[in-house]
């Protein structure tokens, strides 16, 4: 019978959810206004909406949501169990460098790197809690946005601190690898030359970053220890000096609470326009402080990318993904334009029209337009677990 696997990515107010019967997608969907106003959205496997409603109040936690998907899921399945649940964490920490089936010691390890992603790592394990009493009888595993980075380069796993600090952990991580694992592995089967050259991939969404790629192995990331670190994002500071964090602790008095609010909460795209986190809302206003985020956004990109060429000794391709990489053709044209030194450069009406491939005739450097798609490397990495699983 063909395993069925559950794809779970839990934030702070949403569960996001994808059922696959092997690997085809059977339905997906999202629970949203958690700790508010829940809501439930599915649909089917043909993008049709089959359900869109609101929940109660008692639906409104992550474990309550998950036991009003129950009775979908149950009718979906038509008398199939769920063999296997596969979870996003944002954080695997130095230890996880692949995905893990999860035990009481797993969850409670994890637990302790909260500090480090304090926008994300809860709210993945308050999934992972929820699921675990959802479905008892089913295998659970974690998928790690670390684990893609674990074997970059040690220059770019250190920070210039003492040593005993990296022994304890303080270096480098890196995030979004689930994504980037992805576009490797789609490159890998659609065009094996362009996989093994020096590819950029820019995931740019309301968290953003960067990544060197050589041959499928990350080679240079633009975050770091938190998911702070290198490009502004939507309400994220992205790079700062770290004198400005010392100066808003002793001049300004804030404690370090205010301060982690500061900056996961309150800065990036929305604080730098006062307006919004959303690139669409500022891509339509006409307010100049929302034209200075964005200018400041594309800056940033544009300076990294010089960055990661340099770090790949060249540059091969280019690679937008995420939810503003796929789908602003504007923030990919001005990443792009007048950037004749590097040899890159778009042709307009395919950046307009969004088709995979929007170089220019004379870009000596490929410039693809990729969707991700973090749920299909979660529920990859879950079959092979649950396969394992089985075979034991």
């Amino acid at each position: 019978m063909a395993q069925v696997i559950l794809v779970l990515n839990s934030g702070s107010s949403s569960i996001k959810f994808t059922l696959y019967s092997e690997s085809n997608v059977q339905l997906s969907g999202q629970i949203s206004g958690l700790g508010a106003v829940p809501r439930l959205s599915l649909k089917s496997e043909t993008n049709e909406t089959r359900i869109d409603r609101a929940l109660s109040s008692g639906e409104g936690t992550h474990a309550g949501a998950l036991r009003a998907l129950l009775p979908v899921l149950e009718q979906e399945l038509a008398g199939r169990s769920v063999d296997a649940v596969g979870h996003r964490v944002v954080h695997g920490g130095v230890e996880h460098a692949a995905p893990v089936l999860i035990s009481d010691d797993v969850f409670d390890a994890l637990k302790t790197l909260e500090p480090l992603a304090p926008l994300h790592q809860p709210h993945n394990l308050a999934g992972i809690a929820a699921s675990r009493e959802a479905f008892p009888e089913a295998v659970q595993t974690a998928c790690f946005d670390t684990a893609f980075h674990r074997n970059h380069p040690w220059v770019n796993d250190t920070f210039a601190l003492p040593r005993p600090l990296y022994d304890e952990g303080v270096r480098r991580y890196g995030f979004h690898g689930l994504s980037y694992e992805y576009i490797c592995r789609y490159l890998q089967q659609t065009s094996p030359e362009t996989y093994s050259g020096k590819v950029v991939v820019a995931h740019l969404g309301n968290g953003a970053s960067m990544c060197a790629i050589r041959n499928g192995q990350s080679i240079g990331s633009t975050m770091g220890f938190t998911a702070l670190d290198g490009l502004p994002m939507g309400t994220r500071c992205g790079q700062l000096d770290p004198g400005v964090v010392l100066y808003l602790l002793a001049t300004k008095g804030m404690s370090a609470d205010e301060v982690s609010d500061l900056l996961y909460k309150n800065s990036g795209l929305k604080g730098l326009s006062g307006i919004s986190q959303d690139m669409r809302t500022l891509t339509e206003s006409s307010d100049p402080k929302a034209a200075e985020a964005i200018d400041y956004f594309v800056f940033r990109i544009r300076r990294e990318l010089g960055a990661m060429a340099a770090v790949l000794g060249g540059l091969d391709t280019v690679v937008f993904t995420g939810g503003i990489g796929e789908n602003s053709a504007l923030i990919r044209q001005k990443v792009c334009d007048d950037q004749d030194w590097l040899g890159l450069a778009i042709d307009e009406a395919k950046n307009r029209t969004r088709t995979e491939d929007i170089s220019g005739v004379e870009s000596r450097i490929k410039v693809l337009v990729i969707p991700t798609n973090e749920e299909e490397t979660i529920r990859r990495h879950t079959a092979e677990l649950l396969s394992e699983v089985s075979a034991n």
